[in-house]
Parts: structure tokens; sequence; C-alpha cells
């Protein structure tokens, strides 16, 4: 309901609308530009038709920039490089040169042929039904005034409904925009050389932690050990009764106590199940260590690369870790695959929701692990539950 009564769904409307005049002008625009440019070609022997055809989709893409902000809250740059010499001939040049041009005159005629009709036929379509249908006492004579009635009640209900289709459209244009008109690592020499290094720091970051478990497994476990055997024959040789028997007996537990800690310390550092068996069976140790009762469905057709096998699998502890602290939930679900080359790990809980990642509740991190290795992170959370984490990363080289 308060989807309702926001500015949203008009703003999705004038979106889609303005989207489809939009198309229709400049589709019948680009053709009058064709066809000049044919003309002027055969009879004058030039190109300036042809190249205002080319460099319509800076115009377009432009107004598409402005358009994305009804229903977008995140500015879509502009990815044009400066023109570093003045005149008009510098700037067609410099724009002819680079690849974000074409990919905007690929997006102009697609917006053209196919987008803008869309558009155009949506917004028709449902503002055609809910006036047939509000405005039929007006103009329906052979019908009971009653029926058309009727169909007035019905011409409003489905004016309240059309509005999550029309939206949810809105959002897809919008998706569709972003998608060929938004930033790429290609556009920017810098993006490319920044992907480089977060791909360095995330391989340099596990091999660390990788030196860690293995110092922490050979060195301070192995002498926690030995420490824990001796107490252990200690307390075998100390007589009952005796002074020494009760300090050197809660000594002895005590290095037990760290010897577990330090264990599950390495095995949260880096499990090695998880090296020597895979996620999946790493992901069920999990499950039968939590709190709760958790489902777990996971098929994958063989071992991934293992900095997304590591991600997958803290991004499993650290949900589940939220799951048992914040939701109240009694049951949890852990589901994993590969599609497209795509590892999808979706984990579900009946709690009561209303997780916010700004508020601290370890999702903030989940994210900047995600990012890390080029994957993605949706999270629906409505009050009331349930809570669901949707996390994808890329299997590929």
């Amino acid at each position: 309901m308060r989807f309702l009564t926001s500015s949203w769904p008009w703003r999705s409307l004038l979106y889609l609308g303005s989207g489809g005049l939009f198309g229709v002008v400049m589709g019948a625009a680009l053709f009058g530009l064709l066809a000049f440019g044919v003309i002027l070609t055969l009879f004058v022997v030039g190109i300036a038709g042809f190249l205002a055809f080319a460099l319509s989709g800076v115009f377009v893409a432009k107004v598409e920039r402005w358009r994305l902000r009804l229903v977008d809250a995140v500015d879509l740059p502009d990815l044009h490089r400066p023109v570093e010499e003045p005149g008009l001939r510098a700037w067609v040049t410099t724009r002819l040169r680079e690849g974000v041009t074409w990919r905007e005159l690929g997006y102009t005629i697609v917006i053209c042929a196919i987008l803008g009709w869309l558009d155009s036929l949506v917004v028709a379509f449902v503002v055609w039904a809910v006036t047939a249908l509000l405005c039929g006492p007006l103009y329906i004579d052979d019908t009971p005034l009653g029926w058309t009635l009727l169909g007035s009640v019905a011409g409003l209900a489905l004016a309240v409904i059309a509005l999550y289709p029309v939206t949810a459209w809105a959002g897809a244009r919008a998706a569709i925009t972003r998608s060929i008109l938004g930033p790429r690592a290609e556009d920017d020499p810098r993006l490319v050389e920044l992907t480089r290094s977060r791909a360095r720091l995330v391989d340099a970051f596990e091999v660390e932690r990788r030196r860690i478990e293995r110092d922490l497994h050979d060195g301070a476990q192995q002498r926690l050990v030995a420490l824990s055997m001796q107490l252990g024959l200690a307390r075998l040789e100390l007589p009952d009764g005796s002074p020494a028997a009760d300090p050197v007996r809660r000594a002895h537990d005590l290095a037990k106590e760290a010897l577990a800690e330090l264990r599950e310390l390495i095995r949260g550092v880096h499990p090695k199940i998880l090296t020597d068996r895979g996620l999946a069976a790493a992901v069920r140790e999990v499950a039968d260590r939590a709190p709760l009762s958790v489902d777990v469905d996971i098929a994958l057709p063989a071992r991934l690369p293992e900095p997304v096998e590591v991600t997958a699998y803290f991004v499993v502890v650290e949900a589940l870790a939220n799951v048992a602290k914040h939701s109240g939930a009694r049951r949890a679900r852990v589901v994993a695959s590969v599609v497209f080359d795509r590892l999808t790990v979706q984990i579900r809980d009946d709690g009561r929701g209303g997780a916010d990642p700004a508020r601290g509740t370890g999702l903030a991190g989940l994210v900047d692990r995600v990012a890390a290795v080029g994957g993605t992170v949706a999270l629906a959370s409505p009050h009331g539950g349930p809570t669901v984490v949707h996390v994808e990363l890329p299997c590929g080289s």
C-alpha cells in the first residue's frame, strides 16, 4: 500500500510514456537522416546524413540518462572522453573513435525499433483498458446499467492492479538501459587496472590466510597438543588428594579448552574440509554445527575455482551466523547451483525479517567479500520475514 501512495507508479508511467513517444519520434528522425544520407551520397557525394545518423546515439543517450532519473536513484555517468581540441571536426572525430558512441547508436536503433513501441503498447493498453471499463456507463447502451457499473468497479480495481506490472516493466526498461549504456571495463583503462589489482589483492589475501592457517596448525596447535599430553601424564602420576592434583587438573582442562578454541579458529581461517572435499561438504559441516535446523541443497558439477569456493563458504557462514543471532528463525535453507558459469547461492530463513546492512549485522562485510571477486548480492527481508540472501559469483576465468 505504501507503493500505491508513493510517486513510483506515476514516475513509471511518465518514464514509459515519454520513452514510447521519444522512441517513435527518434525512429522517424533516424529514418529521415538515413534517407537524407542516401540521397546526399547519390547526388552530391557527401556523408553529412550518415554522420548525423551515427552520432544520433550521443543525443539519445543524454536524453535516456536524464529520463532514467525518474525510476533510478543512481545517476548513469557520461562515458565520453573530453575533447582535447576545439571545433566541430575534433568533436566528431573523437566521438567516432569511441566504442561507447557505437554502443549508444545500437541502443538508439533498439529503442526505435523495439523498446519504444513496447513502452507505447504497455501504456496504451493499460490506459485503454482502464478507461474503457470506467467509462462503460457513458457509451454502452445495450447492456443493463448494473453490469456497466460493475465493469466500472472492475476498471477501478484494474487501475490499481496494473500499477504493479507497469512499474515492473519500467524497472526492467531501466535495467536494460543501464546494462547497455552503463560503464564497462573497456571504457576506462583505470577500471581495468582496478579490476586486476583487486584480483591480485584477493589472491594475496588468500595466500596470507592459508599461511596463517598452516602456521597455527603446525606451530601453536602442536605445542598445545604436547602441553595437554604432558599435563595429562602429570595428572596420572599425581596421587589423589595431593596438593598439586587440583591445579594440574584445572591446567589440563584449560589446555584442552584452548586447543578446542584454536582448532575452531583454524577452521574459521580456512577449513580443511573445504580444501579436501569441496564447497558442498564444507557447507554441510557448517549446517550441522548451526544452532538451528538447516537444510542444504547443493548441486555442483565439479570443483570450483578456489576463490569462488572460499567466498561462497564464508558467505554461508556469515549468513547463518546472522540468522542465529538476529532473526529468531527456527529453520534455514541453503541452496547452491551453477548456471551459465555463475555460482548462485541462496540462504533463506523463516525469521522475523527486517535485516538491514546499515545496522552492522554483518551483511555489509558479506557484500564487500562478494564484491571482491566480482559477485553480486541481493537481499529481501520484509518485516515479518522471510529473509532471503541471494549471491551470484562468476566461476569463469
